[in-house]
């Protein structure tokens, strides 16, 4: 079901809402909102809606805190 709920995202927040030319267009920009985007800015509700970077950074000051 994650993989449907992803694939669900990537069409509502931009497939759905630009015209591609190409096909390499749309590949460019699928890859660029998944790699700049959706694992680094946008929040994510499975992770307490955080962004990865932020959830990242206190998982390893937590990770850190613990080991000292």
């Amino acid at each position: 079901a994650c993989i449907e709920s992803f694939h669900s995202i990537i069409k509502r927040e931009l497939v759905y809402l630009e015209k591609f030319k190409t096909r390499e267009q749309a590949i460019q920009r699928i890859f660029e909102y998944i790699e700049v985007w959706y694992n680094r800015e946008r929040v994510h509700s499975s992770i307490g809606y955080l962004t990865p970077v932020e959830c990242e950074r206190i998982y390893f000051q937590v990770s850190r805190a613990k080991a000292s």
